[in-house]
């Protein structure tokens, strides 16, 4: 059961929580996959993208998977592509190619290629939790860039002005409860003031480990089935409409 008496904020994850899992897979991933050649062999961008790319360097070079590509010690930047595309196919959780995908999403966004699918209920649910004073904060392994144009261009309009805090894996690993302990320190919360909300179960664990209040997102296209240990959302966040409780509106 969820303490609403104590809690003060709340900690969304994005895929399989907010919007379907297919959309990130089918749609987000393929078009960075597509157009990040353009974006790395745009003279202007080389400058702001180097530091990007000497951390993609340096991952490639140390990369120990035998399936990655053959590194290149090529300083051309799209030497890098190879590699970039087969960690989008491994979905790999590497910061800068997040923020690359960023990116390259950002023009997707902007030229309106791209809209986000909230699910049903999560427009008319942050609206409600933001309106009683919670505090809402997105944790995602998405670049906090593309977190902010996720949620800044989505079927139910821009969103993003209703989150104080947005958390990428530089935080830390998602499945690593010390990343959770600097988040609820982040936000200067007690652990059990913060719930999260995520569709992964060792997300939750972590959380859990943290001592962060959880829930998770059991929505139709998930590829995992939730512990029925832990409070579940399967069609409606809006259910979970807190109490009108002093020190929240």
């Amino acid at each position: 059961m969820i303490d609403w008496e104590s809690l003060r904020a709340i900690v969304l994850d994005i895929e399989g929580t907010t919007c379907p899992v297919d959309f990130v897979t089918g749609s987000l991933f393929p078009y960075a996959r597509q157009h990040l050649g353009t974006l790395l062999s745009q003279d202007d961008q080389q400058a702001p993208l180097k530091p990007l790319l000497d951390e993609v360097r340096i991952a490639w070079k140390q990369d120990t998977d035998a399936g990655a590509p053959a590194y290149s010690d090529s300083p051309d930047s799209l030497a890098l592509l190879p590699y970039l595309q087969w960690l989008i196919d491994q979905d790999r959780k590497l910061a800068p190619l997040k923020e690359l995908q960023g990116i390259t999403w950002r023009h997707g966004y902007q030229s309106g290629a791209l809209i986000t699918p909230l699910f049903a209920d999560v427009a008319p649910a942050l609206k409600q939790w933001h309106q009683r004073g919670l505090r809402l904060a997105v944790y995602s392994s998405g670049s906090v860039a593309a977190q902010q144009l996720f949620y800044g261009h989505t079927n139910d309009g821009d969103l993003s002005g209703l989150f104080e805090r947005w958390y990428d894996t530089r935080l830390g690993p998602k499945k690593e409860a010390q990343s959770y302990t600097l988040l609820a320190a982040d936000l200067q919360l007690p652990a059990h003031a913060v719930l999260f909300m995520s569709d992964s179960s060792g997300e939750l664990a972590a959380a859990q480990a943290a001592g962060l209040q959880i829930c998770g997102s059991q929505r139709p296209g998930n590829p995992e089935t939730l512990s029925a240990e832990w409070p579940i959302v399967v069609s409606s966040l809006e259910a979970m409409a807190p109490p009108r409780l002093p020190g929240l509106r």
